[in-house]
């Protein structure tokens, strides 16, 4: 999707296609700004991208003058996602703690590398919310493979070992732990900001859902909970996510209980090990 914002400059938004949107070389993973002679490849196209300089927007007129000009783009795109939001388990506590620059510092590097990890299973950061961060992975049209949910698993277990190895690197009071909620589903995606400062989200339902799992793990005291869609694509995958059992859990929100499979970290990486045959 090629988006043309109010200031005039063109936004490239790849929208989960098989092959990938490459600009320059480069895989889009995120929305990207377009500049005059950037090469685009979509599949087997190549293209160069070219724009005419735009006239500078005349000044408002009097009648807008005492008006706040709040513009957005209006493009959505309905698109089946994963959302996966992760949280830092009992930061509160350790704020009370930790002197507030090493807490500064431990928090810039888990959100450095929390986003350098989801970049790397094919994401990207949609939103760092505290202690708490939220990836969102959009699925092509023809659906999702095993292979697509492995991966988002994958870069779950890479968050909680990155997450559990940050005590070597500073004094930390006790090790920290992560809790998360992982759900699958149709949500609008698309622009919620303004002109000059886009924000490219998912809304909806989906989305909410998976911050009330991952805020119901503690209620059942584990470490992952899963949405009933995205259990049912990892059943998919070869290996039985039995590890993950089924609970009804009472969202905020919610009128009815909810289905939920939810497990361990542990739960999780036995999961891996089995649908890849890993040894390590």
């Amino acid at each position: 999707m090629l988006q043309r914002m109010e200031t005039g400059e063109f936004y490239l938004i790849d929208l989960g296609s098989r092959n990938g949107s490459f600009v320059n070389g480069r895989r889009v993973s995120v929305p990207v700004t377009l500049h005059n002679s950037d090469r685009l490849t979509f599949g087997q196209t190549e293209l160069e991208f070219y724009c005419p300089n735009t006239e500078t927007p005349s000044e408002p007129s009097a009648g807008m003058e005492s008006q706040e000009f709040t513009a957005t783009a209006t493009l959505h795109v309905r698109r089946l996602i994963s959302v996966l939001v992760v949280d830092i388990r009992d930061f509160t506590v350790m704020t009370r703690q930790l002197d507030e620059k090493i807490l500064s510092e431990v928090i810039g590097t888990w959100f450095r590398c929390a986003g350098d990890i989801i970049r790397e299973y094919g994401s990207w950061v949609d939103k760092y919310i505290g202690d708490a961060v939220m990836a969102v992975w959009i699925h092509g049209a023809q659906g999702i493979s095993a292979d697509e949910m492995i991966r988002i698993a994958r870069a779950l277990s890479a968050l909680h070992k990155m997450t559990s190895q940050l005590h070597e690197l500073y004094p930390l009071p006790f090790p920290l732990r992560i809790g998360a909620g992982l759900n699958t589903g149709y949500a609008m995606v698309g622009n919620t900001g303004t002109g000059d400062r886009p924000d490219y989200t998912a809304l909806g339902d989906t989305v909410n859902a998976a911050f009330r799992f991952e805020t119901s793990t503690k209620q059942i005291g584990l470490d992952v909970a899963i949405g009933e869609t995205t259990y049912q694509y990892l059943t998919k995958s070869g290996a039985n996510p039995s590890l993950f059992k089924q609970h009804k859990v009472n969202l905020k929100g919610y009128d009815t209980p909810t289905l939920t499979y939810a497990g361990s970290f542990s739960d999780l990486n036995t999961f891996l090990h089995l649908s890849s045959g890993d040894t390590d």
